[in-house]
């Protein structure tokens, strides 16, 4: 038998992709977007290359795309959207869902986006969030394309005393359309009707009642893939 694994603890959410899936595809148009930046201190560019790294309160951006950092080693790719590894504390990533004006967030001690995959990591104390619902762990992969995160529990890093430790912590708050998520007040009312509904029929026969419910639907991981 293999031992089980402790140093980590993994999940692994496949979420779906029709129009009410909460994580949603990035913004298409991006990666035909010009790449801007600015920073504080010099930079160092290579036109010809399209490589460069940047210092000092940075902000590039692309279409929808914005990371804020205090370094930024990034280049653009040959089907024109933008890779960069940024540093920070934390660091700051945002992109727009496509075809929503909702936003996707990421916020960690590094990041790296490979925009030919539309996939971004955040290592460290990582927090991603889209609108109320969110992951924090101390590693997060997310695919933008796919809709699929991943996130693992890992130790702190050296110095970090308030990170999440070696575990991974989510909320995924009601959908608007769950069977258990009318207000108070709806419930109120519904009580009301039964009742005027019983006082009217008091004296005959209870009427067969249907009892088959949908229950609200409940995102589970996957299981663990067995270590090699």
């Amino acid at each position: 038998m293999r031992p089980r694994r402790h140093t980590f603890l993994a999940l692994l959410f496949a979420l779906p992709a029709a129009a009410s899936a909460p994580w949603a595809f990035a913004e298409k148009s991006d990666k035909e977007k010009p790449i801007n930046f600015s920073a504080d201190q010099p930079a160092e560019v290579d036109f010809e290359k399209r490589v460069g790294t940047l210092k000092g309160n940075v902000v590039i951006t692309q279409g929808t795309i914005t990371i804020k950092a205090d370094r930024i080693d990034f280049k653009q790719n040959a089907d024109n959207s933008m890779s960069a590894t940024a540093y920070g504390n934390p660091i700051a990533f945002k992109q727009k869902k496509d075809d929503s004006d909702e936003y996707y967030e990421g916020f960690a001690q590094k990041a790296v986006y490979d925009g030919t995959k539309d996939q971004l990591e955040l290592f460290d104390r990582a927090l991603l969030r889209q609108g109320t619902d969110e992951i924090r762990s101390n590693y997060i992969s997310y695919n933008s394309t796919t809709g699929i995160f991943r996130a693992e529990g890992r130790p702190d890093a050296p110095g970090v005393d308030e990170g999440p430790g070696a575990k991974v912590r989510g909320t995924f708050q009601p959908r608007s359309d769950s069977p258990v998520s009318g207000s108070k007040g709806d419930a109120k009312d519904k009580d009301k009707a039964t009742g005027d509904k019983s006082a009217a029929t008091k004296g005959k026969a209870p009427a067969r009642a249907d009892t088959a419910t949908k229950a609200p639907v409940t995102l589970k991981p996957a299981d663990e893939p067995s270590k090699p």
